[in-house]
């Protein structure tokens, strides 16, 4: 029995916004709750509504830059940057910027579309 689990085909999450989600962990693709693992690019003039997920989410940027409202402060990320936001906690992400950002999400447990509770925009 191999010890190792290799994505090769990550579940591409389908949007309407723009953002490119590969999915390398989680419910879709390995059945893990535990964890999430997605690369990301989210296009210049992106955003989300506020959310308060019931998950923590760490998220590591690997080129440009990207925008979070957490609670009522505003934080920038660059590349070579990472956070980790606390689930319960209202937050927005965008990508007001110029320029594509690409980064990694890593959620615990791992993401679901039941646990993000988005605002109405």
């Amino acid at each position: 029995m191999k010890k190792y689990t290799l994505i090769t085909n990550p579940f591409i999450v389908p949007t309407t916004d723009g953002k490119v989600i590969k999915e390398h962990f989680g419910i879709p693709t390995t059945g893990d709750t535990e964890i999430s693992i997605a690369h990301m690019v989210a296009p210049p003039g992106w955003s989300e509504p506020f959310q308060t997920p019931e998950f923590d989410e760490f998220t590591f940027i690997i080129k440009g830059k990207k925008q979070f409202i957490i609670e009522d402060e505003i934080v920038i990320l660059e590349a070579g940057q990472s956070i980790k936001i606390e689930k319960h906690t209202r937050v927005q992400y965008s990508n007001p910027f110029e320029t594509a950002c690409e980064y990694l999400a890593i959620c615990t447990p791992a993401f679901s579309p039941d646990h993000v509770n988005r605002e109405d925009s």
